[in-house]
């Protein structure tokens, strides 16, 4: 079989990166670590480090560590809200980190030139087509357009829906990855014929043979189905908690008791906004290193994709790499035959 289609589709994006197959890796708190994130490299992906709650002390020997095992690019994934967010910038422009992430909402001001002057290229995550134009008129160099099926925080529009919104429109200007429920290459196909530029998986690597993640957590991949991944529920409209995707478990239930607390603590004046969301934030973290590190399946947070179905087995990287490009490339021979 050639690639040569498939190729030809994701040379953009695989420049972009600096990698072979434009296929990105979502970083997932606890998983996206040195291990996973080198082998996603090594194997001619780009392998994404999810910074989340780490320090800067963290994320400095976190990311030599990872360049210890790869000489190929990868990036670093940061969360807008973090206390110590330039902190971080600083440590990547230390490393000479080539790409990073902003996650989590707009980035704040002076964030993007700050990660520009350090000569890093800059992706973040647009849930809607005006921020999207937003977003490149303020400098950022690529988007992650991110459907609702993704795992872990989600919006409230679907993949296939945000694509047909935002690819004809913003494919043009700049590199658009498409991220949530995608599990086969006959999806990164289509939207490869789209106009994307590649494509970002995460729950379909979260139990590779490289990944961290506790046997247990590996298991329950392997045990769910697409409908078993639901979102959180909002209890108090004051109070701005971005839905998780996770599997429904005690802990999905032990978050919504965690809610009714925070929302307490804001009618007594304990805590402001911002500390009220950090305290989620902290929650999830808490609850997801539990999952993934410790084995708690049940009051751990196990943050998965639609896609989770299509776990069934611990795979290496490079195979799970190398049969979604085959299943690309087939998938688009078949439509010029």
């Amino acid at each position: 079989m050639t690639h040569a289609k498939l190729t030809s589709l994701m040379a953009r994006g695989a420049a972009f990166f600096g990698c072979e197959s434009a296929i990105l890796c979502g970083a997932m708190s606890w998983v996206s670590e040195r291990n996973l994130v080198s082998a996603i490299s090594n194997a001619g992906g780009f392998g994404v480090i999810a910074c989340g709650a780490m320090t800067p002390e963290l994320l400095d020997a976190e990311i030599a560590a990872t360049r210890a095992l790869t000489d190929k690019p990868f990036g670093v994934n940061l969360i807008t809200m973090h206390p110590m967010l330039f902190d971080l910038i600083d440590i990547c422009a230390k490393h000479d980190v080539t790409h990073i992430v902003l996650a989590g909402g707009l980035p704040p001001k002076g964030s993007i030139e700050a990660i520009k002057a350090k000569g890093a290229k800059l992706i973040c995550f647009a849930p809607a087509l005006s921020l999207a134009k937003k977003l490149v008129r303020s400098g950022v160099d690529a988007l992650v357009v991110e459907g609702m099926e993704a795992g872990g925080h989600i919006g409230p529009v679907a993949t296939s829906v945000l694509a047909q919104e935002i690819l004809p429109e913003m494919a043009a200007q700049v590199p658009v990855f498409v991220a949530g429920g995608i599990g086969r290459g006959e999806a990164i196909a289509a939207y490869l014929e789209m106009g994307a530029a590649g494509v970002q998986l995460g729950t379909r690597f979260a139990c590779a043979t490289e990944s961290i993640a506790h046997p247990n957590f590996k298991k329950a991949f392997f045990r769910a189905s697409a409908r078993d991944a639901i979102a959180s529920v909002q209890i108090d409209p004051r109070l701005p908690v971005i839905p998780v995707r996770s599997l429904k478990n005690a802990g999905m239930e032990n978050f919504t008791a965690k809610q009714r607390e925070v929302a307490n603590l804001l009618d007594e004046g304990a805590v402001d906004m911002l500390e009220a969301q950090l305290q989620i934030e902290h929650y999830w973290a808490g609850a997801l290193r539990r999952a993934v590190i410790d084995g708690d399946v049940e009051g751990g947070s196990l943050m998965a994709g639609q896609s989770v179905g299509m776990v069934t087995k611990e795979e290496p990287v490079a195979e799970i790499i190398a049969q979604l490009m085959d299943q690309a490339a087939a998938a688009l021979e078949r439509r010029v035959a």
